[in-house]
């Protein structure tokens, strides 16, 4: 099938040839009114706590914190992120989500006191001996889990979080007064339907098997994005319906109000977001046409990671009108040093071609959907400098991260000297 003519974006080519022309390429660019418009759509759940891990640039956290977004936190440094961003940890704003503790992020997470997501009963034991009556969750494993690949399913027995028996927490709790105020329970991002309900379920059946007097409940995050063409959005109304009613049950079963609670990453920032990069080698092998970009897979991840696929689009060099009655097989790779640097391919590795018209040295190559897990996931493999993020708010660009450069990134190294 032929590239679509017109990606529905909040970017048009005139503001994206500005900001190239401004800032250079490759670079990440965030739309706030769309961030805004996300989060608007789940203001029925009585708490949207953001998994920072997705997008975690400051400037991106102080935006949601004025439009009172908490924030779900996964170690020390997005500890310190919220802290920069104004985030209060005595009001419950930041919650550190993890499996283990490491001595620095427990002396400041007790030090702040933070309430702590705890995914072991390890954590709970460690916490307690150096905190008693300090503030927890329980994050439980359901026995199950579903994503959309096998890297983010974060349920089942062959996922490494949450407590499997959580039955098994509560002598711990007891032991040090620790205070239970809320269970979670996250099975992988991109849910559907059938497993949201089963997680549903599970969550019910455990509230009423643990038994006690929890203030919360949190439906975890995974909500989907439509990142290819024919997909839908999902059905959000719907998705607080299941959970509501779970909450409404479990409410009923204790006799008090229950706070139903959500934690999205991607749904909230991936639609914001695009990488915008520049052609500078067009080259053909035996049956193959590849074209090259300044952005590699220490940029954008999730292509190689997960086989993730993001829409792309054209905005020529020479104002030339594309052709897409008459498009090409094509593949689109980076500079990085490594055969799998390779934009197009699919969740097995293997090279997956676009139909794309034809696409010149000086183009620019649009990838779509790139405000979660884009940036948050780069490197500096190949000792390659981290890249410009650019937040339009107002219809006015701002810098929210400079270039990196590579005196910055080896001085790390000569400081050692």
């Amino acid at each position: 099938m032929n590239q679509p003519k017109k990606i529905q974006t909040s970017f048009n080519n005139r503001q994206i040839l500005s900001l190239v022309k401004q800032y250079g390429s490759p670079i990440w660019v965030y739309n706030a009114k769309t961030i805004n418009q996300k989060i608007n759509t789940l203001r029925k759940f009585d708490i949207i706590r953001f998994a920072q891990k997705s997008c975690s640039n400051i400037h991106i956290l102080r935006l949601l914190n004025k439009l009172n977004v908490q924030i779900d936190a996964v170690s020390l440094g997005e500890i310190e992120r919220a802290l920069l961003a104004g985030y209060k940890p005595e009001k419950d704003e930041i919650i550190f989500t993890a499996d283990i503790f490491d001595k620095e992020t427990l002396k400041k997470i007790i030090d702040l006191n933070i309430t702590v997501n705890a995914g072991s009963i390890d954590m709970l034991e460690q916490l307690g001996k150096k905190s008693p009556g300090h503030r927890v969750w329980i994050r439980i494993n359901p026995k199950f889990g579903h994503g959309h690949n096998n890297k983010t399913n974060t349920g089942g027995e062959n996922s490494k979080h949450g407590i499997w028996n959580p039955e098994l927490a509560l002598p711990v709790i007891k032991k040090y007064k620790l205070h239970l105020v809320g269970l979670h329970m996250h099975i992988g991002s991109g849910v559907d339907y059938y497993h949201l309900k089963k997680v549903c379920s599970a969550m019910e059946s455990c509230a009423i098997l643990l038994n006690q007097n929890i203030q919360t409940i949190s439906a975890g995050g995974g909500l989907p994005v439509p990142y290819k063409e024919k997909e839908s959005p999902i059905d959000i109304n719907n998705y607080f319906s299941l959970w509501n009613k779970t909450r409404k049950k479990i409410s009923n079963y204790f006799g008090n109000n229950i706070k139903l609670e959500i934690e999205p990453g991607r749904f909230i920032t991936a639609e914001s977001g695009i990488l915008i990069t520049k052609v500078y080698v067009s080259k053909t092998t035996k049956n193959k046409k590849f074209i090259l970009i300044d952005a590699g897979f220490n940029d954008l991840m999730r292509p190689v990671m997960y086989g993730s696929y993001h829409q792309i689009s054209i905005i020529t060099a020479d104002n030339r009108i594309l052709d897409y009655t008459r498009t090409m097989k094509t593949i689109i790779g980076g500079p990085i040093c490594e055969s799998g640097d390779i934009f197009t391919q699919n969740q097995q590795g293997e090279i997956e071609e676009r139909d794309l018209p034809e696409i010149k040295i000086g183009d620019y190559i649009i990838f779509h959907n790139t405000g979660a897990y884009g940036s948050s996931m780069s490197s500096n493999y190949n000792t390659r400098p981290l890249i410009p993020e650019i937040l339009i708010e107002n219809n006015l660009p701002k810098i929210i991260r400079r270039k990196q450069t590579i005196t910055e990134l080896l001085q790390l190294e000569i400081d050692t000297y």
